[in-house]
């Protein structure tokens, strides 16, 4: 996982077919932040290295044709201008920036990358399929030779339109859209003069982005953004998050090219943006998100019903064969994610991998599943947020939940996080994540945001269990040291598992719990994913997600919805009940049946977000807090 950036200037840039509605030339769109700035937040998600390059394209004239501009390159690594106006009209400049947290491979790795083509490439993701990864290999290094042997073509008819002498060379849309797992990249291409950059396509991977503007024409990307050194010491630092929401937009997810040319008329460089249609077929569908098998006939549906009552115990069951699959694929997911040779051999701590538990039916899952794939000589880390001692209930259920693992996997070793905080003495910690989530900018995204970035910290305690039987366990301080936090998106979203959905399939039956479960998935990547990524990177940690595996998106896709879940069924039984069924084939009869609760609610964050902010939990509801827009200067007061 790494922390990735670039910053363009020079460069007359177009985008008029992207379709941009949001782009503002109101004065506000200015954001003050130095290189710095941004290479700092940038390391503390990747803290093993932080490299910087710089790349100039100056004009060049062909004496025998003045016309004729041609473009060349050269790159150092230097200190980079922080001042746009010190740049020399005859050239283009470009800065990569990448901060790694190293997971994978033999040997460091330090980003940026150039190749002997003079290609250069900063990556933030993950290869679990597509492209082959030897066993001692490094991502970014495989996913660099894959790209170096592509195409210089730019053209959407990329197999019609080039001459390959013969070769089977692919285009770089091809690469990328093979790929299985999470990404954002962005990738100079030598040959062509061609910037390409862009995110996977369910946006597991954040990269924000800001486009020109007449007040600030640089184009700038980053997985992270600044908060300014600059006003730091005034406490003005927050304000600069938020009036930032018109600086950074979340990039949507897919594929992009911006090819530098200088233009005859004037002697700029010019570049026009562009956005690529995946070449992966399925990829596509998993895009489009459409299900065959949406609503049932009566005779399905009765059938259906007829055996929820008895289909743990009849394994031959049609719903049983489901659920069965559908555990086979998890664990599948699970192995391509801990995989000890897709840990960083240079790691040596006891627990590589953690979840972020609250006890309830995903985490449940996802715990049981890394204990059958992890080796038994390593410890797992559970780590839960409180923001009310041991009464919260996703501590409760953690504490429940902890002993059923502990049943279902006693050789494990087990050890629960107890991750206490006071909302009311998180001053410059709130201050930091509202930051993070940027450009997100409600009450119900700072709230999820703290939870998940004390979470990912790792910094609580625990009780170390006594060899003597008759000694009570003594209770420790403990911070995690798991570079991997394992983490339940996507199968809400997947299998109905929110209150909205019950809410949809009543009103508009199974086609409206359809659409609204399609549109969940469609904008995961604007609503949580960014979001989520940035929080946990923050403290030198990766979120990987076992449920938003492209192969387990496909299964469950394929499976018809009312075996998905039956909403007709009370909270707990009929939501998610694919999953249920996969809890109960794992032991985890208890998890099985406990109702959906998220995290801003379980930790109970919210209540005391509502209790400061809007007087209590009657108002904040009455005003929709979850939806409000954070007023900074109230907030802080």
């Amino acid at each position: 996982m790494c922390g990735i950036a670039l910053l363009v200037s020079g460069i007359r840039i177009g985008f008029s077919s992207l379709n941009l509605d949001s782009i503002s030339s109101s004065s506000k769109s200015h954001l003050v932040f130095s290189v710095d700035d941004l290479k700092a937040a940038l390391q503390r998600r990747g803290p093993d290295s932080l490299g910087t390059m710089k790349l100039l394209l100056p004009l060049h004239f062909n004496s025998s044709n003045s016309t004729n501009h041609r473009v060349s390159s050269f790159n150092e690594e230097s200190h980079v201008l922080d001042n746009v106006s010190d740049m020399p009209e005859s050239f283009a400049e470009f800065v990569f920036l990448g901060a790694t947290l190293q997971l994978r491979g033999v040997s460091p790795v330090c980003q940026p990358l150039m190749d002997s083509s003079g290609n250069v490439l900063v990556y933030n993701g993950k290869i679990f399929g597509g492209i082959e990864v030897g066993i001692d290999k490094n991502d970014t290094e495989s996913l660099m030779q894959s790209l170096g042997n592509c195409c210089s073509c730019r053209s959407q008819e990329h197999r019609t339109t080039c001459d390959f002498n013969g070769q089977a060379k692919g285009s770089i849309v091809d690469v990328l859209s093979v790929i299985k797992g999470p990404w954002a990249i962005i990738y100079w291409q030598e040959s062509s003069k061609t910037l390409w950059f862009g995110r996977d396509a369910f946006g597991r991977r954040s990269l924000l982005v800001h486009w020109p503007t007449t007040e600030d024409p640089r184009f700038l990307l980053s997985s992270v953004s600044p908060t300014s050194s600059s006003l730091q010491d005034s406490g003005f630092e927050v304000e600069n998050g938020t009036s930032g929401i018109k600086f950074w937009e979340e990039l949507s997810c897919g594929i992009y090219s911006m090819s530098v040319d200088v233009k005859k008329s004037d002697g700029r460089f010019h570049s026009e943006i562009k956005k690529h249609e995946w070449t992966n077929a399925m990829l596509k569908e998993l895009i489009e998100w459409e299900r065959d098998s949406i609503e049932p006939k009566p005779a399905e549906l009765n059938f259906s019903h007829s055996r929820t009552s008895s289909a743990e115990l009849d394994i031959n069951s049609y719903s049983s064969v489901l659920a069965q699959n559908v555990l086979t694929a998890l664990r599948e997911s699970m192995l391509r994610r801990i995989s000890l040779y897709n840990i960083y051999q240079a790691q040596k701590e006891t627990v590589p991998v953690a979840v972020l538990f609250s006890g309830g039916l995903d985490s449940m899952i996802i715990a049981a599943l890394l204990d059958k794939c992890l080796d038994p000589n390593y410890e797992i880390d559970l780590l839960n947020v409180s923001f009310d001692g041991e009464s919260a209930p996703d501590r409760i259920s953690a504490k429940t939940g902890v002993k059923e693992l502990r049943r279902v996997a006693p050789l494990r070793r087990w050890r629960l996080v107890h991750i206490d905080a006071d909302l009311s003495k998180l001053t410059w910690e709130k201050k930091r994540v509202l930051s993070l989530i940027n450009p997100a900018n409600t009450y119900m995204d700072l709230n999820i945001g703290i939870a998940l970035w004390l979470a990912a910290r790792g910094e609580g305690w625990m009780y170390e269990e006594s060899n003597n039987e008759t000694d009570e366990d003594k209770r420790v301080n403990y911070t995690s040291r798991a570079r991997i936090l394992l983490v339940g998106s996507g199968a809400d979203e997947q299998c109905a598992g929110y209150g909205r959905h019950k809410t949809k399939y009543m009103h508009d039956s199974w086609l409206g719990l359809h659409k609204e479960m399609k549109l969940d998935m469609q904008r995961i990547w604007k609503r949580n994913l960014g979001r989520d990524d940035r929080c946990v990177a923050d403290s030198g940690k990766e979120a990987r997600f076992p449920f938003l595996d492209e192969d387990i998106i496909r299964m469950l896709l394929d499976i018809p919805l009312w075996e998905i879940a039956d909403l007709d069924q009370p909270s707990g039984k009929g939501d998610k009940k694919i999953l249920r069924e996969v809890a109960h084939m794992l032991g985890l009869h208890n998890a099985a049946i406990l109702p959906k609760r998220s995290i801003q609610f379980g930790s109970r964050i919210a209540r005391e977000s509502n209790r400061k902010n809007f007087g209590s939990n009657r108002a904040a509801n009455q005003a929709s807090a979850g939806s409000v827009v954070i007023n900074v200067q109230s907030y802080f007061s």
